[in-house]
């Protein structure tokens, strides 16, 4: 699992025709330039804030209106300090481990963890749900942090199968073990409030590691969510 960015192209070359609505995702981690951070976030704010009612005004609205004037600035610093603050490093919460000196080895499970993402391929939001399960490796990791740690790779522009990975990946560097699972259901508004319309589908996908790939310890796992066994799940990786 630690190697899993091997399993991912960074060089697949594709036409914006190609992708097409389909939601393809290209890499493990999220796509930053360089320069990702050179800007403060108060400069970014600006910038956003001035593009922004740019696009306000190139759609005819009218930023004299009391409603409407203050938007371009609520936007910015929503984008920055809020929604994608998740792209930021120094947002990366701070997770401290404690020795598992109560011996406890059986499964934990961390359930039904809300989320809020957005697609990255057309900026309207993914709500969902994220199951987590772990088996302790020497350490355990505080319960809340569980929740920190998906809030903050949800809280950038997102495709659900690299959110899936990315809190997977995390979970098992800092854990020291692959005896990781998650699941994660959601639904995206790119999908009912556009394009198809349809409101009732939502998205799932998995992640199974080290003793997770056992169809015994998968199949307690689904039981703890009330899940059938045979769920029909994205396994994206399997390590």
């Amino acid at each position: 699992m630690l190697n899993a960015n091997k399993n991912f192209s960074n060089t697949l070359l594709l036409t914006d025709d190609d992708i097409g609505e389909d939601h393809l995702m290209t890499s493990l981690e999220t796509p930053m330039r360089p320069d990702a951070f050179d800007l403060s976030d108060e400069e970014k704010m600006e910038r956003i804030e001035h593009h922004f009612r740019e696009i306000m005004l190139t759609m005819g609205l009218d930023l004299t209106d009391d409603s409407l004037r203050g938007t371009p600035k609520r936007v910015a610093k929503m984008y920055v300090q809020e929604i994608f603050s998740g792209l930021n490093p120094k947002n990366k919460p701070k997770v401290a481990l404690f020795e598992n000196k109560y011996g406890y080895h059986e499964m934990l499970v961390e359930k039904d963890i809300t989320f809020y993402s957005n697609c990255e391929h057309h900026f309207v939001p993914i709500i969902g749900k994220a199951h987590i399960a772990y088996m302790a490796n020497g350490s355990v990791i505080g319960l809340s942090k569980l929740n920190r740690i998906v809030q903050y790779f949800a809280k950038r522009p997102q495709v659900q199968e690299r959110l899936t990975m990315q809190i997977a990946h995390q979970l098992c560097t800092l854990l020291g073990t692959d005896d990781v699972a998650i699941i994660v259901d959601a639904h995206h508004l790119c999908v009912s409030s556009r394009g198809v319309q349809d409101v009732n589908s939502s998205t799932i996908t998995a992640y199974y590691g080290g003793a997770f790939m056992k169809e015994a310890k998968k199949y307690e796992f689904l039981q703890y969510l009330n899940l059938p066994a045979k769920s029909k799940v994205s396994e994206v990786l399997q390590s």
